[in-house]
């Protein structure tokens, strides 16, 4: 069985230093079947610092990511053709807050070098991301709100057409779980995730198996069989494999257990996507 890797970054994207020809060359090593390229971009920080009004300046930490996309995109797309019969490269994007600025994913999604677009809820309206929430400050009622807004803003993102799987559902509890020991109790909101879950199916949507909890301490991928289990039980049919690469190193990592995880939960092929359409690969 080969592997495939649908989430990775480079070095345009703005927490990776990864050279993009390296991580090519590392990818065409593994001789993964798939490799997607998806380096970040925020909707909700595509303009400069100057568009966004300065009272709301403290939910970005970054700004212009359609510089960031434009750079990633123009170079996967020359590298697509230089390693072409080597290696199926693919033009991918994280695409983060779709529901915060329509318009911009719309750009995002209407551009036809994109092969892949994985929609990620980094934050939630009005809130930081979830990376730089200060957990200490919070009571265990202020975090179970919060998860209530996230679970409700994936639902939300769910019923749209601007993505074509979820990435990382469950992102929410990554840094508190890591950073303060918080484990919160996330089957309060099995309904609104069901539901999620049926929308994803009923529009021909995916979710993903990210794996990078595996080694970065929080000790499960994202989300956990059980969720990946719900999905499947809901009709999804489409799981992609991540391992949210960040560096050459990490290219593929903990991907074999992800796709463990997928059978387990009861599928038989994992996808990637091309044109921005599935295609499929036997895990049995």
């Amino acid at each position: 069985m080969k592997l495939m890797d649908c989430h990775t970054h480079t070095e345009f994207s703005v927490d990776s230093e990864a050279d993009i020809e390296l991580c090519i060359k590392r990818a065409a090593e593994l001789g993964l079947a798939a490799y997607a390229i998806t380096d970040h971009c925020e909707c909700n920080a595509w303009y400069g610092r100057e568009h966004y009004p300065e009272d709301t300046w403290y939910l970005r930490e970054s700004f212009d990511y359609s510089d960031d996309f434009e750079y990633s995109a123009t170079a996967v797309t020359a590298l697509k053709e230089r390693y072409e019969g080597k290696l199926n490269l693919l033009c991918g994007v994280e695409l983060g807050q779709i529901l915060h600025d329509v318009e911009t994913a719309k750009i995002v999604n209407a551009d036809k070098r994109v092969d892949f677009i994985i929609g990620s809820v980094h934050q939630v309206m009005g809130e930081q991301d979830f990376y730089f929430i200060d957990y200490e400050k919070m009571t265990m009622d202020d975090i179970y709100d919060l998860l209530k807004r996230y679970f409700r803003e994936v639902y939300d993102l769910s019923s749209t057409n601007l993505f074509d799987v979820i990435g990382h559902i469950t992102y929410c509890l990554r840094y508190m779980k890591q950073r303060n020991g918080i484990e919160a109790d996330i089957s309060r909101y099995d309904d609104i995730i069901a539901e999620t879950f049926r929308n994803l199916a009923r529009n021909g949507k995916g979710i993903e198996i990210n794996t990078s909890g595996l080694r970065q301490g929080f000790g499960d991928c994202f989300p956990n069989l059980r969720y990946v289990k719900m999905y499947r039980d809901m009709g999804g049919e489409i799981v992609t494999i991540g391992s949210d690469s960040h560096t050459v190193e990490d290219i593929g990592a903990n991907v074999a257990d992800g796709i463990e995880i997928a059978r387990a939960a009861g599928f038989t092929r994992a996808a990637y996507f091309k044109n921005r359409k599935p295609y499929f690969i036997d895990i049995k």
